[in-house]
């Protein structure tokens, strides 16, 4: 049965709160700061109070999207800038619902963790402002109901990043990221808190430029800003940009912004030094929100895009859609492959974290693409449905990835503290002294290794075979990194829980014991909650369906999102069971270091995919060395204008004055002659110019 959608007008306030509360709490830790406030526990709990609004305000709201069929407006009259139509506005879709509720409710249980995990750290009240700040502006770029607010909230959460994972900016040791003193074609592969939060804000700020553009550009052709005008006038200028011949070219500037903020190849170097800031960001910042921005930029454009193209019908404009699409695919499932594989050798335990989220985050941009791709050559409402099935594939993905990956970072924070390292070499053994977190650990990595009856595996399924459909080549790729991803995965949770560590530490150094509950309580929630999506698949791709249909540019498609078929989610989880089986088996019985001492050739791809494999040397060698050489030249060339202007024809035109003067000398005859002389030559050179008019004007005077 499709579902009934309106449009339910509500006023500006208090509506907007689930986007300003947390603002204004972060306003009121800002003036407890400056009256000298320093107990804690007030900034901590008034960012959770701040938070706290928002998610009851976002579940009220998804209750009357997903529950009453209601689309939301709200402060739809509005005005902030009235020569641009903009307002201050929110459109609360079943896109924008469910992603409101992933936000707020995610980031109340890490700000939650947060006040215990930053107790005592001198920069206590700067953190909590910025977490507000931050959950504020990511609200707002979801709930926006048009380009300009949606790319405020889109600023907002770029800058609140830069100063979250810059936050210990003194720069110790322990809090960098990458092996000190490791450095490949020169370039250091070793990174500080500072330096990462300039590394981010330059790397995503570069495709914000294509963002910005995008939308200088679409106002120029539609005429308005407005996201669920656009939506509806996709047709119209998806058809201009067409019949100029810049249609995959706008459409792909358009989406450089989304390619940054959600780190994909080349942008994911940002994403991965990131690990710099407290563990909490990682995970609020990193794993579960800001990343996913850009993947639901994507989400809220591609059946908008998709629609557009139907409706203009024309061959080169689905042509030009379906290569925009292509191309965003072989983006995604580059991303996802090859970050796998710098985890599968990595030693670091929030940088392995930081690989899959990568990965992960092209497993979603992928199903958005694989539906434009299939789409693009079908026709109708089947198409405009497979882009909306496309959608609920990759919303399911976020929403599971979100939940799961939480839960790992925020463990990881706890595991981390207790070994008093980051390197998963010194970790082992753990699972004996903490439980509850090997407990949550487990469930958290099962989810993200796609293993039956976990979150990850449907939502990872659904994605795979949609991939598959729009190109078996990139579908086998996606599958051949789901398979990658559970070995990681293994490599990774037995290292740190059950293996013993290869440098033993003395007992009083390990200090190991359970999470305190502040802290263990909100990843076993989240763990508990991959786990429950997962037994529960059958009402979470309900909520999906409906969601992807309130959603806009789907609302004419009735969508059934399920499991493809059971023999298809049989084999994918016997396989990925398999594939975890022998990631246990290989840590347990093989002895990779001493392969690697020993083995040039596995040494050489170790240390390959260790580095990166020189993405970060390239970035540095090309775009900083490349771009300090340009500059390097255009200072010269500034100095060489400079002296050809201010001192060599100063000193010529000194020269030549001297020469006058010495030739003058007073001699009126001297004046004459070269009077004479100028007008002489002034006579040849209009002769020369005019021969064709004065030649026979001279002749009839002469004759």
């Amino acid at each position: 049965m499709a579902v009934e959608s309106s449009v339910l007008n509500l006023p500006l306030m208090p509506w907007s709160l689930v986007w300003m509360a947390p603002y204004l709490a972060a306003v009121v830790i800002a003036v407890g700061w400056l009256l000298g406030v320093t107990r804690e526990s007030f900034y901590g709990w008034v960012s959770v109070a701040g938070i706290l609004v928002s998610a009851l305000l976002s579940t009220y709201l998804a209750k009357l999207v997903l529950i009453d069929g209601k689309i939301v407006h709200v402060g739809a009259d509005s005005v902030w800038i009235p020569h641009l139509g903009v307002g201050w506005g929110s459109y609360i879709d079943g896109l924008a619902a469910v992603m409101s509720l992933v936000v707020s409710w995610i980031s109340l249980l890490i700000a939650v963790y947060s006040i215990k995990y930053m107790e005592g750290d001198w920069g206590f009240g700067r953190y909590f402002f910025m977490i507000s700040f931050f959950v504020g502006s990511m609200m707002l770029l979801v709930v926006a109901d048009n380009l300009v607010l949606m790319f405020v909230g889109w600023e907002g959460t770029g800058i609140a990043s830069y100063a979250l994972i810059g936050h210990w900016y003194t720069d110790e040791e322990d809090y960098w990221v990458g092996r000190p003193g490791r450095r490949v074609l020169g370039t250091p592969m070793f990174f500080e808190p500072s330096h990462s939060a300039v590394r981010a804000i330059l790397f995503t700020r570069i495709g914000d430029i294509g963002f910005l553009i995008g939308i200088a550009a679409l106002y120029l052709t539609a005429g308005t800003l407005s996201i669920p005008e656009l939506a509806s006038a996709a047709h119209v200028w998806i058809a201009e940009f067409a019949a100029q011949g810049v249609l995959p070219i706008i459409l792909l500037i358009f989406t450089l912004g989304a390619l940054a903020k959600s780190a994909q190849v080349p942008f994911h170097e940002w994403l991965v030094t990131a690990m710099t800031g407290p563990t909490p960001v990682s995970a609020l910042i990193h794993a579960a929100t800001m990343v996913k921005a850009g993947v639901y930029f994507v989400l809220r454009f591609t059946p908008i895009i998709v629609a557009g193209a139907l409706a203009a019908g024309a061959p080169e404009v689905l042509s030009g859609v379906g290569s925009y699409f292509t191309l965003m695919a072989w983006i995604a499932v580059l991303t996802a492959l090859l970050l796998s594989l710098m985890a599968l050798v990595s030693d670091e335990l929030k940088l392995i974290l930081a690989f899959s989220t990568a990965s992960q985050l092209g497993y979603m941009i992928l199903a958005a693409a694989s539906g434009g791709v299939i789409a693009s050559v079908l026709a109708g409402g089947e198409a405009l449905e497979l882009a909306g099935e496309a959608v609920a594939a990759g919303l399911g993905h976020l929403v599971s990835h979100a939940v799961f990956k939480a839960a790992l970072f925020l463990a990881a924070g706890w595991v981390i503290h207790a070994a008093h390292s980051r390197f998963i070499d010194n970790m082992g053994g753990f699972a004996r002294y903490m439980k509850l977190t090997a407990a949550a650990f487990w469930l958290a990595g099962l989810s993200l290794a796609g293993v039956p009856p976990l979150s990850g595996f449907f939502t990872k399924e659904e994605v795979v075979a949609i991939a598959y459909k729009a190109e078996p080549v990139i579908g086998g790729l996606a599958a051949l990194t789901a398979l990658l991803t559970a070995a990681y995965t293994a490599r990774m949770v037995i290292r740190v829980f059950h293996l013993p560590p290869y440098e033993e530490k003395s007992s009083e150094d390990k200090h190991l014991h359970e999470a305190p509950p502040l802290m263990l309580v909100p990843y076993t929630i989240l763990a508990l909650a991959s786990l429950a999506l997962g037994i529960g698949f059958a009402g979470f791709f309900n909520t999906l369906s409906i969601a992807a249909t309130l959603s806009l540019a789907v609302e004419e498609a009735l969508l059934r999102f399920k499991v493809t078929s059971l023999t298809y989610s049989v084999v994918a989880g016997v396989i990925a069971s398999i594939a975890l089986v022998a990631g246990l088996y290989m840590v347990l019985r093989v002895d990779f270091r001493r392969i690697i001492r020993e083995n040039a050739a596995a040494a050489a791809i170790h240390g390959f995919l260790y580095d990166r494999m020189y993405f970060n040397a390239i970035v540095y060698i090309v775009i900083v060395g490349g771009g300090g050489a340009l500059v390097a030249a255009l200072q010269e060339l500034d100095l060489g204008i400079d002296l050809l202007y201010h001192s060599l024809l100063v000193a010529a035109g000194g020269g030549l004055a001297l020469l006058a003067r010495k030739i003058y000398r007073g001699r009126t005859d001297y004046i004459l002659a070269l009077y004479i002389v100028s007008l002489a030559f002034a006579a040849l050179a209009a002769y020369a110019v005019f021969e064709d008019k004065i030649g026979p004007l001279i002749r009839i005077l002469g004759g």
